[in-house]
This record gives C-alpha cells, sequence and structure tokens, in this order.
C-alpha cells in the first residue's frame, strides 16, 4: 500500500505547526543568555516595553505564582532562567508582538546585566573534585521518569545505572585476552526540517496548544501541572511533523510560549530557528573507558564499563537515555560477568534528550571494536566469533529483563551475505558488522479507538504522533486486516488530546507495536460486533459466516458492511464503535522490560586514503527483524533513513563547545549527511519470525539500524587497519590515527 499521506504532502498541501494562524495570534520571540553561567543581575525592558507593536514582555518575574520548574524525568528546568542562566542559549525572556520583526526587535533591546559564574563545560570539569555545581538543590523526580526511585544527586552526577553480575575482577585476572580502551562520542544534533514550533492560546476555556511534539498526553500533563489547570481543560493538538528523531520528545518549548500567551491574553506562536532548535535539545556527547576479557580461542568471558553522559545543563530525558546506554553497554554475547556503572552528567551545555537509538548508538560501537579485537588476537573471523558468543532466542539479557527475542545469529548471517562479506577486499578496504540491541517500547501503554461509519468506512484515532515515518498508512492496514476490508477506506488523523485516547509517546519505535495493538484490538471489537449483526441475518449458522472484501458472506449470500449496520440501526446511519487498549503486565516500569529488543545490526565496506584520512562508505546493509512487516516498504524506508544519520553520526556530525558555547550552531559548520554521502550500494534485509509483542506478531524498527551501521563502520575502518576510539571519523581525526600507528612498536 502507498503511503496514505504522500499526495497530500507532495501537494504541498499538509499542514506544520508553523503554517497555523490563530485569530488575534502574536508572534514570539525568545532572548537567550550570551554565557553558559551567569547570575542574572538586572532585566531592563523599558525600551522593548516602548516599542510600538510590542503586547508582553515575559521574564521570570512574572512566573512567580506557579511552580515554574518543568521536567518528565527531573524537575529542574524553568521555564525561562530564574536569577541564574545555566547554558548559553537558555531563555532569560520573550516578547510577543504583532509582528515577527517586532518581537525581533524587542528582544534585542532587552537590557540583561549579568555576574559571570565559574563554568564546567566537559564531563571531566564536571567530575573534577570540588567542582562548581550547576544545580543546588535537591532533585525533584518528574512524573515520567519511569525508572523506579530515583537517588540523591552526586555532585554534578544526576542519575547513575549500574548492573553488576558474577566476580568481574576475578574472570579479568584469569583471562588470557584483555582488551581495554577510551571512547568518546560526541553531542549531536537531532536535525529535522522542521524546527520546533509551538501555538498557544489561554482563555477561560483553558490552554489549547498547537504543537510540533512526539508526546501529546505527556506535554499535556507537564502544562496543566505547571499552571495549575484541570487536565482536561489542557489540549494539545498535533498536525503532522516534519521530522523529530527524539528531538521533539516530552516537553521544549509549550511551556514559555503558553506562558507568554498567558500573559498576553492572546494567542502567540513562536517558531525556533535552527540555531535556537540547536539549544533546545541535542544528543548526549559520552566518554566511556570499556574492557573485555576473553580465552585464547575467543570465547567471551566478561566485560566491564564505565560511561558518563553529558546531560547538559538539565536532565530532560539523560536519565532514560544513560539507562538504556547501561543496557547496550555489554552487547548481547554469553557473559560470565558484567559490570556497568553509567552515570548522567549535568555540565554548563544545552540539555540533551533523545535521538534515535540512544544508548546503544552510544556504547554499542565500542563493544563491538573490542570483540572483533579479541578476535584478531584469537585468529578467528569477526562473524565467527559472533556466532559462537551471540545470546540464544530465550537467554538473558539482563538481570531481571525480558529475555532475548529475536534470532541474532541468523540476522547476522543475513546481513553478511547481503554485504558480500566472503568476496574478495582491495588494498585499505575494510569490513566490518556490528551486532546490539536496543531497549525499546518505553512505557506500555496505548489505546485507540476504531469508529466505523454507515457508508462502511472506518476512522481510527489513536494518539500516536505522525512524524514522517508512515503510521497513519500501518495504523489503517492493520485495522483493514482485521476487517478484511481496503485500508484506502481507512482514515487516520493526527492527535487532538480532546478526542483522541490515550497514548504514552511516539518514540523507542513503539508507535507499530504498541499503539497498533491497541489499532487491532479496536479493530477487533468491530469486527465481533459486525459478526453478530450477520448472525442475526443468517441465524442457524453464525459459524460459516466470514467477514472478506468489505461484507460479510454465507456461501454464495453476502451483505455489505453498510447494510449490516443499517440493519442494526434500522436507518442509513449510526455507527459501530470498537475500542482497544495495551497496559502493562507488572508495573511497566523500565527495570521490567523492555517491551522488546530492538535488533541493531550493520555491516558496512569502507576505503581508508592513507594520504588524507578521507573514508569512503561504499557499502552498507541492514537488518529489519520486525516480527512482520506491516508494510515492507516502509520497513525499507526508515533503515534507509537510519543509515543515513548513521553515516552522519560515524563519519563528520559532531557538535563543538569551547567554555560552554556553541561554534557551529547552524548548518553551513555542522554538516549533515547528504544524498552525496550515501553509499553506491546499500540494502535492507527484512527479517518476519512473527516474535513480536505487536499486531500479528510485529515489532517496532527504524532505530536499530542507526546504531548498527555506526558499529559497522567503526570495524570496518579498523578492518582497513585504522582502530579509531573517538567519533566521528573526520579526514583529520583519521589522518592523525594513522600517523600514530606509524609511530607506534608493531
Amino acid at each position: 500500500m502507498a503511503r496514505s499521506d504522500a499526495a497530500e504532502k507532495l501537494r504541498g498541501d499538509a499542514r506544520y505547526v508553523g503554517d497555523m494562524v490563530v485569530p488575534r495570534m502574536l508572534h514570539g520571540k525568545v532572548l537567550r543568555s550570551p554565557y553558559a553561567h551567569a547570575r542574572i543581575v538586572s532585566i531592563d525592558r523599558s525600551a522593548a516595553d516602548a516599542m510600538p507593536g510590542v503586547v508582553a514582555i515575559l521574564t521570570g518575574a512574572d512566573l512567580l505564582d506557579i511552580d515554574p520548574y518543568f521536567g518528565h524525568a527531573i524537575k529542574d528546568r524553568p521555564i525561562v532562567a530564574i536569577d541564574v542562566v545555566r547554558f548559553a542559549g537558555e531563555p532569560v525572556a520573550a516578547v510577543a508582538a504583532t509582528d515577527e520583526a517586532t518581537a525581533e526587535a524587542a528582544a534585542r533591546a532587552i537590557v540583561v546585566e549579568y555576574d559571570e559564574l565559574p563554568i564546567v563545560g566537559t564531563i571531566e570539569e564536571a567530575l573534577a573534585p570540588g567542582a562548581t555545581l550547576v544545580h543546588d538543590q535537591p532533585l525533584r523526580p518528574g512524573a515520567f521518569h519511569g525508572l523506579g526511585t530515583l537517588a540523591e544527586r552526586d555532585g554534578n552526577i544526576c542519575y547513575r545505572y549500574t548492573i553488576d553480575r558474577g566476580d568481574v575482577d576475578a574472570v579479568f585476572a584469569a583471562a588470557d585476552i584483555v582488551v581495554e580502551d577510551d571512547y568518546v562520542f560526541p553531542g549531536v544534533y537531532q536535525y529535522a526540517m522542521e524546527t520546533h514550533s509551538v501555538v498557544a492560546q489561554v482563555d477561560s476555556d483553558g490552554i489549547t496548544i498547537w504543537a510540533t511534539c512526539q508526546h501529546p498526553f505527556l506535554v499535556r500533563a507537564e502544562i496543566a501541572a505547571l499552571f495549575d489547570v484541570p487536565l482536561g481543560r489542557v489540549r494539545v493538538i498535533v498536525p503532522y511533523l516534519g521530522g523529530g528523531f527524539g528531538s521533539k520528545s516530552y516537553t521544549k518549548m509549550e511551556p514559555i510560549t503558553v506562558a507568554l500567551a498567558r500573559k498576553a491574553g492572546r494567542p502567540v506562536r513562536i517558531v525556533n530557528r535552527v540555531d535556537e532548535s540547536m539549544v533546545t535539545t541535542r544528543r548526549h556527547n559520552m566518554t566511556a573507558r570499556v574492557r573485555t576479557a576473553a580465552t585464547s580461542d575467543g570465547c567471551l568471558l566478561a566485560r566491564d564499563v564505565k560511561a558518563w553522559f553529558d546531560t547538559g545543563a538539565y536532565a530532560d530525558n539523560g536519565p532514560r537515555v544513560t539507562a538504556t546506554g547501561g543496557d547496550a553497554a555489554p552487547g548481547p554475547y554469553r557473559w560470565s560477568a558484567i559490570r556497568v556503572d553509567a552515570a548522567c552528567v549535568y555540565t554548563n551545555t544545552a540539555p540533551s534528550g533523545s535521538y534515535r537509538a540512544f544508548g546503544a548508538s552510544h556504547l554499542q560501537w565500542a563493544g563491538e571494536l573490542q570483540v572483533d579485537e579479541v578476535a584478531r588476537r584469537a585468529g578467528i573471523d569477526s562473524i565467527e566469533i559472533r556466532r559462537r558468543n551471540l545470546l540464544r532466542p530465550g537467554e538473558l539479557v539482563r538481570p531481571g529483563g525480558k529475555p532475548l527475542d529475536a534470532d541474532l545469529v541468523g540476522d547476522l548471517e543475513k546481513v553478511a551475505e547481503a554485504l558480500g562479506w566472503s568476496g574478495e577486499k582491495d588494498p585499505d578496504t575494510g569490513r566490518g558488522v556490528s551486532v546490539g540491541l536496543l531497549a525499546a517500547g518505553a512505557h506500555p501503554v496505548s489505546s485507540a479507538v476504531v469508529r466505523m461509519e454507515a457508508d462502511g468506512g472506518a476512522v481510527v484515532l489513536v494518539g500516536s504522533t505522525e512524524v514522517g515515518q508512515g503510521q497513519r498508512t500501518a495504523f489503517a492496514q492493520i485495522a483493514g486486516e482485521v476487517l478484511a476490508m481496503p485500508a484506502e477506506r481507512i482514515t487516520c488523523q493526527g492527535t487532538d488530546t480532546r478526542f483522541t485516547p490515550y497514548d504514552r509517546s511516539t518514540g523507542a519505535s513503539r508507535s507499530t507495536t504498541l499503539a497498533g495493538l491497541a489499532v487491532q484490538r479496536a479493530a477487533d471489537a468491530i469486527r465481533v460486533d459486525l459478526l453478530d449483526i450477520a448472525a442475526t441475518v443468517w441465524p442457524g449458522d453464525p459459524g460459516a459466516i466470514e467477514l472478506r472484501d468489505g461484507a460479510a458472506w454465507h456461501g454464495d449470500e453476502s451483505r455489505t458492511y453498510p447494510e449490516l449496520i443499517a440493519k442494526r440501526f434500522g436507518l442509513s446511519g449510526g455507527q459501530l464503535i470498537g475500542e482497544g487498549g495495551v497496559h502493562p503486565e507488572g508495573t511497566g516500569s523500565y527495570a521490567e522490560g523492555p517491551v522488546f529488543w530492538e535488533v541493531c545490526i550493520g555491516a558496512a565496506e569502507v576505503h581508508v586514503d592513507r594520504e588524507t584520512g578521507q573514508v569512503i562508505v561504499h557499502r552498507t546493509a541492514t537488518v529489519a527483524d520486525v516480527g512482520r512487516a506491516i508494510n515492507p516498504q516502509l520497513v525499507e524506508r526508515q533503515d534507509e533513513g537510519a543509515t543515513m544519520q548513521g553515516i552522519g553520526n560515524a563519519m563528520f556530525e559532531e557538535m563543538v563547545y569551547v567554555d560552554g558555547q556553541l561554534l557551529n550552531d547552524n548548518l553551513l559548520e555542522y554538516r549533515i549527511p547528504t544524498i552525496e554521502d550515501l553509499p553506491m550500494h546499500s540494502s535492507c534485509v527484512i527479517v518476519e519470525n512473527e516474535d513480536g509483542p505487536g499486531p500479528f506478531g510485529a515489532k517496532g524498527c527504524g532505530e536499530g539500524a542507526l546504531a548498527g551501521i555506526i558499529g559497522a563502520i567503526a570495524t570496518a575502518v579498523a578492518d582497513a587497519g585504522v582502530p579509531m576510539t573517538e567519533l566521528p571519523f573526520t579526514p583529520e581525526r583519521v589522518w592523525r590515527r594513522i600517523q600514530e600507528l606509524k609511530e607506534e612498536p608493531s
């Protein structure tokens, strides 16, 4: 089935938040701090107040009637800075004016006097003895961290995730092979074509928001709590999103827009520039110390990991990123002992949050480099060492968590074949594979309503956000399969929390798996209704009735769905409504999860130019282990997008911070992948073992390939003779490593 939204988007008819115009709407602009850490001495807004067209100016002084701090994991972030700024780019004030230019000019006319404070701009500075504290107050847990009891802050460490199984020290002491190194993963911007955009309206009916958000129901809850408004009087409407990749997860620009609209008494729209979105959220940079122990014949024994994730000035989704990274750190192997200590660290940089395949992307490449190094020392092929050591279905991935629900060895062999693993290689060419797992699904709560109209068409109401992944198409297909009718006769609209049933969020590859399961169950309820009505038409033998082609059949006789609905209601009207839901079997906490383990497998072939350090990716292959592909084309497009982002993360994407200042906050100096960066050959292998928890055995996809490709490029470059420990692999960094290797004893 073709995408249901394709024609609308190709014609330019699809509407985004930036297209929204509300009667009496004002334009909002944000004044941001130029300093990474400073005390606010005074704010002089007199010049801005005097400008014609300025309607309202928001500062921290306007928030004295509410608790102005938010954060789904830790409530540490003020709507605008209060007394102290903690990163360069933090909102200090916001202006609402009758036009965008006036709002911009007025924001620039506000004079803020700062008293600079010491900066902890890096993980090392934040962890140093006596380091300046980014926050000095006790942690206040947010409502949706889902990580059990949060411990007290430890200096600048706001969260810690650990795994400790077996006697790690004893295993390392007796091991034949020990590989150890330090690894660096950079901060990365989750570039999406559409920046963060919000329209907010506050009136006697409550608060209405049109927002680019992936988690509308969680945003609704945070807005209700912030502004002390009943949940049912906060309405979040989400049209199409022009990409998200995690950047629009949880609450971002919604509180400041609502606060400004509240003060203005009129609707306000704020649309970020790219540089503003780059300081709204980003991917965590990370440093890690990784050790691997093995026997001389390549039997993996133990892994020991310490990792530090830079969450910036506010926690955002840092605790969950850290936990997921900790889960990914050992890799999916049969270890005798594991020790993981992952810490989430505050620094005076922009807040870090979710980004496609977080956690696995951070640490999988490092662990896989060490697996390959063990293989080299043991004289074993890279495929063979993984074949011998990978977990099998049903084996434990981590203590207390769900056992492995995928055939990793089978997936590995498929991706190797797709890459042409056993073929001849040209000089300075390397091939690599990478295998990992990603804890997917988030908290398993979704619900859906399917409504069949009197004409036999159907509408799916589900609160999961269409960010470009094609879920509206997939939901229509799921309902169509259950109802035995063409998916083209089923429509699925965007989220409006006033009418759409609750869904926890869009992310963690959960939409098709969990929201899709809710849609399947809702459609099942209508299917039962249709069969019940049909049984009144052919009362003698209900077991002989079947649904197909949009009708109920009994032998050669049939009744269309409109005819059945008319029989139920006695007129050409009425409707059938089905509800479906998904909820956790236990508490739904991260410790009991995940919903499923998303497979992160990639393979790559690269060429390294030893004179320039340039790495060219010739060929890639990924595995989409999806259980059941609801729409194979969408699955392939997901893996292609993830491959492209994986190439960007591995080869050139890097946010450069010096003393807390982001130096490359534009798309000229921060390079994202283009079509020219794609390999000449790229393939996606779809694996359908029907072993997922979603509809028809499906499970999510679209993130694993990103982590898999980063690891595959890293192991391929090492296979070409240049083992790298710091991403991205820029020509300069690779060239310098080549020079270092020339100096090392052979």
